[in-house]
């Protein structure tokens, strides 16, 4: 059963737990892959030195504020698509990334395996055909910091804010 809106109308921190064990689908012509999501980090908000909307709108960061239920989709490093979950109410940028499935560790593989591009950045969770996510067992957890985030003030830097599925 695929997930509706109110699901993703919690905050970042809130929603990247309850991710973890959740189907993410993507239908790539007539093959629907689906893989159970382990690991996720949040993002949450203008006040997060390490969320891309740190320093405000963007074109690049633009969907993070709409609605939760959103997929905000970018490159990295010029090499690796990253698909994040937008969360929380409109005009309040947060996201979660999506950094493991099953078989795929590291959220440039996993995008990678599943073929999930650019060209879905914006898709609507909630309604597409071509990129949702289906409900799922929740998953026991760990916390961790964050990583991948230098570039982070300290106090965000140490934020337990990555949540990784216990095998």
């Amino acid at each position: 059963m695929r997930l509706a809106r109110e699901f993703y109308l919690h905050n970042a921190v809130s929603l990247a737990p309850l991710l973890l064990g959740k189907l993410l689908c993507h239908k790539n012509g007539r093959e629907i892959i689906k893989s159970r999501i382990t690991e996720t980090e949040a993002y949450l908000g203008e006040s997060d030195s390490a969320c891309h909307a740190h320093n405000g709108e963007t074109p690049r960061n633009s969907v993070m504020y709409n609605q939760g239920g959103k997929a905000y989709i970018y490159l990295c490093y010029g090499l690796h698509n990253m698909l994040n979950i937008v969360s929380g109410p409109e005009k309040n940028p947060q996201a979660v990334l999506i950094r493991g499935v099953e078989n795929y560790s590291g959220p440039g593989k996993l995008t990678k395996a599943l073929q999930i591009t650019r060209d879905l950045n914006g898709t609507d969770l909630t309604v597409s055909k071509d990129l949702w996510i289906e409900d799922g067992p929740l998953l026991d957890y760990m916390a961790a910091p964050r990583i991948g985030i230098g570039y982070a003030k300290e106090e965000d830097k140490k934020k337990l804010w990555r949540f990784i599925a216990k095998t």
